[in-house]
């Protein structure tokens, strides 16, 4: 094995013993042991290269609170000098991680800034995340990073989740424009949303000018459903919506700001008139449409309550439109 994990959840399996026995044998081989610690006492998990307390159980292998960077790195330097370890990394919940090893430097990771949904699995994502990584050679610092990124996004889904390649990629920030898919892989994403369980909800729009208005919207939306898709039109259908001298922004520009906000979790462009098509394939929980329009008035309402879901106008803020900024900003050329 290139890394071994003693977890047992204090269900029995792994007596002292056994512990003694695995650590020393993998101590041995060359090979990193990563301890999820349910034991009262730190010093069972001796010789182990890594030990992943939560806040509750540092606290009570050291009896401190550990409310604080400070009092964080005076607790896992007092289990390191006492019980034989390698590191140790406790995870903080909302205040993240902190590694200690022996004559370094403590590191302080931030929690991932998401909407937390569940946090039923973190714990575990971080140890598999950090296994992995260990397991192909990355720097123990760089694998608490990449755990802390992929606990960002078990949390955010409901339930014991795993977390995608593509997925930890984007929440790392290696991929550019990380909520905008084309449409099959939008509606792959979307697929998988709904597997979990999550209410997903549709809106669409052409989004030149981002303006108060669309933000309103927008939020009023995501607060109303787990995940907001929406589709934006593309250059040639919204020249063909709105007129000659739009759009403003590109597509492209559109859709990474609408992406880069924080109540939108996927854009899908789309090159048609209409949403209908997109509407048909995705089959939101909820369409959302201003409440301009009647509901019979809605593209794709009907296809979406015959599948089930349902169709919600949401209030306008009145005095806000990209036509009226447009307006003005050629009256004061």
């Amino acid at each position: 094995a290139d890394v071994v994990i003693l977890s047992d959840y204090a269900k029995g399996v792994l007596g002292a013993k056994t512990i003694a026995s695995l650590i020393g044998a993998a101590r041995e081989a060359g090979t990193p042991v990563i301890a999820d610690p349910k034991k009262p006492q730190a010093a069972v998990f001796a010789g182990a290269t890594l030990v992943t307390p939560n806040t509750l159980e540092l606290e009570r292998f050291t009896g401190r609170p550990v409310d604080s960077d400070a009092a964080a790195e005076e607790a896992c330097r007092s289990v390191l000098e006492t019980c034989g370890l390698d590191a140790i990394l406790v995870t903080r919940g909302h205040a993240g991680m902190t590694l200690v090893a022996h004559n370094a430097d403590a590191l302080h990771v931030r929690a991932e800034n998401r909407r937390v949904f569940d946090v039923t699995g973190a714990g575990d994502t971080v140890v598999a995340t950090l296994a992995a990584a260990m397991a192909i050679g990355v720097p123990l610092a760089d694998a608490v990073r990449l755990a802390n990124a992929a606990a960002g996004v078990a949390v955010a889904k409901p339930g014991t989740a795993t977390v995608h390649p593509r997925e930890l990629k984007q929440a790392l920030g290696v991929e550019a424009s990380a909520n905008v898919l084309a449409r099959q892989e939008g509606l792959d994403q979307v697929a998988h949303w709904k597997s979990q369980g999550l209410l997903v909800g549709f809106t669409n729009g052409c989004f030149d000018l981002l303006h108060r208005g669309h933000l309103h919207s927008l939020e009023q939306a995501s607060r109303r459903v787990d995940r907001l898709v929406v589709g934006i039109n593309s250059d040639s259908s919204a020249k063909r919506l709105k007129g000659p001298g739009r759009p403003v922004q590109d597509a492209e520009t559109r859709a990474a700001v609408l992406a880069a906000l924080r109540f939108v979790d996927l854009v899908i462009p789309f090159e048609e008139d209409t949403p209908a098509d997109l509407i048909g394939a995705v089959l939101p929980d909820v369409l959302f449409k201003g409440a301009d329009y009647a509901e019979n008035e809605v593209v794709g309402g009907d296809v979406v309550k015959a599948n089930g879901g349902r169709v919600e106008l949401i209030p306008l803020l009145p005095g806000h439109s990209t036509t009226g900024t447009v307006g003005r900003m050629k009256s004061a050329e």
